[in-house]
């Protein structure tokens, strides 16, 4: 299973560290994504959602997510 919000869509990003001499290496951002146990489509499934869209409850509706 990836690492995707099935609310959101959020996954891990890339990007730079910046050093004061400006120097750059790569590094990853990752969401706050939590294992939680929701139904989809009528049928209980075990997905990540972040921890942003289970406070806002963004995305849920519009995908047809019910927390169980």
């Amino acid at each position: 299973m990836p690492k995707i919000c099935a609310a959101t869509g959020r996954k891990t990003k890339a990007g730079n560290n910046r050093s004061h001499a400006m120097n750059s290496t790569k590094r990853k951002v990752k969401p706050n994504l939590q294992k939680k146990r929701v139904e989809i489509d009528g049928k209980v499934q075990t997905v990540y959602i972040s921890a942003r869209a289970l406070k806002s409850q963004k995305g849920l509706k519009k995908n047809n997510i019910k927390l169980v």
